[in-house]
């Protein structure tokens, strides 16, 4: 359970997050840029290599349709149980018996789900590459799915959620992806609900690794001391349980947010208020995502460099942490912000940020601020892809989102070339100040947050 934190998994691909990828991309010279060479299996999945040959070791990911924006209506959280399951065992080997194998080569096989698909992975020494391989193909094609493993991994799954929802901030968030998006396919956390996750069934998991897990749609992504036609081979023979695709998922309609400030208050007793507060995003596919980066880093993503921290926290000492995110994925993600502050002063924390949003929308961002967001995004990213893992998920990622191959280089150029009317545009047109949902996990005896315009119009009218 990743907890409010991480957006509880349902936003694993954050604003920065989703661009992890960009993380990667580094400024070095061409005769250093990362070399990727891309096939096709002859079941159709999207074989991704990158051979890297200074360390004896291989990592390997396999991108599932799988991702928990596919769990069916009142099943929320299968996606999440079935990749946990998927790890423990094949029909041969027993939970225990497969972990022991692994941990003798020293290697690690696992399978996780994210929101937009399911993760298989392994890395491992390049002595043990075929024996660990053949593990991870085992649980994918021959998975042990036992009765008793499955109830085990869903009782522990409704644990880690009751446990989380004693955590303000993850109420809170839950509230709020619940609000944004209904009932389309980000509207839940990963993990469910404990009631719905506690639903589950042994035939649910076993339903949704036969429907979801198919090869034909997935992206193979492998890094480290290989070559590309060794992988493809090894692949071919050891994957050859896998076939098929998964039928492509219906776009949800835009999200669209009534005129006001919809606010939802959860009454806990805690010192300082959660508040989470925000809109509809954008998909990843937007052609405005590099200029939202620049704009998101001026506004709260770009930490004690951001307007939302200079003024709320530095200049009125009203927050610990405030900070804003786009979070786009396969579908059209959410705008937001989040912030803890004291419960007293939750209505003016809230102001000042609607100030800042409107703000930015009319004039344009100073030289500075536009020159400074574009060399932090440009020059703080590593000078290489030296772990295998991050190239790993930079490559599926790329391939995932249509990114093209040449991303790392194409990355500084279209985060260079961003201006202030570009800001200034993006600013108007995904910023809804007067649109946005409001959740607040707080003392409300103490918070007193205005739940309407009408009473700050009423207060405002009174003071003066």
């Amino acid at each position: 359970m990743s907890g409010a934190a991480d957006r509880m998994k349902m936003f694993a691909f954050a604003f920065v997050g989703v661009t992890a990828i960009a993380a990667l991309v580094f400024a070095a010279s061409p005769s250093h840029a990362l070399e990727i060479k891309r096939m096709t299996l002859s079941n159709g999945a999207v074989l991704l290599v990158s051979e890297e040959h200074r360390l004896p070791m291989v990592t390997m990911m396999i991108e599932f349709d799988a991702g928990t924006r596919r769990d069916p209506k009142g099943k929320e959280g299968l996606a999440e149980l079935t990749a946990e399951c998927l790890s423990q065992g094949t029909k041969e080997l027993t939970a225990p018996e497969f972990d022991q194998k692994v941990d003798f080569m020293g290697s690690s096989v696992g399978v996780s789900a994210g929101r937009d698909y399911s993760t298989a992975a392994m890395t491992t020494l390049k002595k043990y590459q075929g024996d660990t391989l053949k593990l991870l193909a085992g649980i994918l094609t021959e998975p042990g799915l036992r009765d008793a493993d499955i109830e085990r991994k869903r009782a522990e799954q409704v644990a880690e959620i009751k446990a989380a929802e004693e955590q303000p901030g993850y109420t809170a968030d839950v509230e709020f992806i619940k609000d944004l998006f209904g009932d389309s396919p980000y509207g839940h956390p990963g993990e469910g609900s404990s009631e719905s996750a506690g639903k589950l069934s042994a035939d649910d998991v076993r339903g949704f690794y036969r429907d979801n897990y198919k090869l034909g749609s997935a992206i193979i992504a492998v890094a480290g001391d290989v070559t590309a036609d060794e992988v493809k081979v090894s692949l071919e023979k050891e994957l050859a349980g896998l076939s098929g695709s998964v039928a492509a998922q219906a776009q949800p309609p835009p999200i669209t947010v009534a005129p006001g400030l919809h606010v939802k208050l959860i009454d806990r007793n805690v010192v300082q208020a959660n508040i989470i507060m925000g809109s509809g995003g954008v998909m990843r596919s937007n052609p405005d995502f590099y200029r939202l980066k620049v704009m998101n880093y001026i506004l709260g993503g770009g930490g004690f460099s951001s307007r939302l921290v200079k003024v709320v926290r530095s200049q009125h000492g009203l927050a610990y942490s405030v900070a804003s995110s786009f979070e786009p994925g396969k579908f059209q993600g959410a705008f937001t912000i989040t912030l803890q502050t004291k419960n007293q002063s939750s209505n003016q924390a809230i102001d000042l940020i609607l100030q800042q949003l409107r703000e930015i929308q009319e004039k344009p961002v100073s030289d500075a601020e536009l020159d400074g967001a574009k060399k932090f995004l440009i020059g703080s990213f590593p000078l290489g892809l030296e772990r295998q893992s991050a190239i790993a998920s930079f490559m599926v990622q790329v391939e995932f989102y249509g990114l093209g191959l040449d991303y790392a280089e194409q990355y500084p150029k279209l985060i260079g070339s961003v201006t202030k009317d570009e800001v200034l545009a993006v600013a108007k047109k995904y910023l809804h100040p007067d649109s946005m949902i409001v959740v607040a996990a707080a003392n409300q005896s103490e918070a007193k947050i205005k739940t309407s315009q009408m009473e700050k119009a009423a207060d405002a009218a009174s003071a003066q």
